[in-house]
């Protein structure tokens, strides 16, 4: 406690120059015979505080000096400030503590570049959320991060996409969020899993405390998890015609910036292209957002099921 308020002390007289005994301690809600051995503490370890008495004294630093505790340059503290506007921390536990970090990176910097590096973050902003969808609710996230954070194990209801719920005790090893959808990275038994937090319908925090595995890296667990996900989906090979409005709503339809120059154009002016989904179902949903301008050429089952949706839909509108 004492360490953090002495960084505090020292952060506070960095950032605002001269203050009063009496505003210090104001300020980091202690006495001023507290601030007072605070002071004493800083200077016996090498800090040179200066103190003057009477009207306009106060305590600062001596001029010029700077703490090396960062030893941040201002485009290091812009980009960090950059990074951690806004974003999924601020709405959990460490929320908070990032707030006070940002002030604490401009405290450490010299007042004459503070103001302009506190302008230059502001011409970045980093929206995590996708497009078209509010943020998704985690009604547990709040035990998720408290359980995570202290190594403690966790019993967990899981709503399953059927419906269904399952409960098993698992021990937390991290959490992620992607586009403004948390995951939970939990081992349970032999097997490390990421489950959608939000499906994660109660979690009560045991009182045992688990070991984490010394060599478990949650950025590399992750993207071998995320690339083997997606490599299980989108195993269904559609083969398309598209006409060239179909062909240039390639991006915009199916989010995939790259798939119109895999493109090969046919003589009539079309253009022939493999697509792949997860299942045929899934594939004529997409594809129906083209209307006319596409044509499932194979598989067949997907072609006639694309077709007869159609149909249906000719005839709901009469």
């Amino acid at each position: 406690m004492r360490a953090d308020r002495l960084l505090s002390l020292l952060l506070c007289l960095q950032s605002r120059g001269q203050l009063t005994a009496r505003q210090l301690a104001d300020e980091l809600e202690v006495s001023v015979r507290t601030v007072y051995r605070d002071l004493e503490a800083l200077g016996a370890a090498g800090v040179p505080v200066v103190a003057s008495g009477g009207p306009g004294g106060g305590c600062r630093l001596l001029e010029g000096w700077r703490s090396p505790l960062l030893g941040i340059s201002a485009e290091e503290a812009t980009a960090l400030l950059a990074v951690s506007a806004g974003g999924p921390l601020e709405r959990i536990a460490l929320g908070d503590a990032l707030s006070q970090a940002r002030l604490k990176l401009l405290a450490a910097l010299p007042p004459a570049g503070r103001d302009r590096t506190r302008a230059a973050a502001a011409r970045f902003h980093i929206d995590t959320e996708a497009w078209f969808k509010p943020p998704e609710p985690v009604p547990c996230l709040a035990e998720l991060v408290d359980a995570v954070r202290r190594d403690r194990r966790l019993r967990v209801t899981h709503r399953r996409r059927d419906g269904r719920t399952t409960t098993r005790t698992v021990d937390p090893l991290g959490l992620v969020a992607k586009a403004g959808v948390w995951y939970l990275v939990a081992r349970s038994g032999p097997d490390t899993r990421a489950h959608r937090a939000s499906r994660i319908t109660q979690a009560e925090s045991l009182p045992t405390a688990f070991t984490r595995p010394p060599d478990f890296d949650l950025t590399a667990f992750w993207t071998t998890w995320t690339t083997e996900f997606e490599a299980s989906l989108d195993q269904l090979p559609v083969t398309v015609s598209l006409s060239p409005a179909g062909l240039a709503a390639l991006p915009a339809v199916l989010g995939d910036p790259t798939a119109s120059a895999r493109a090969t154009p046919d003589p009539d002016g079309r253009h022939r292209l493999t697509l792949h989904f997860d299942s045929p179902t899934a594939a004529c949903r997409r594809l129906l957002a083209f209307g006319p301008d596409v044509e499932v050429l194979e598989p067949a089952d997907v072609r006639a099921e694309l077709a007869e949706t159609a149909r249906r839909t000719a005839a709901l509108y009469g």
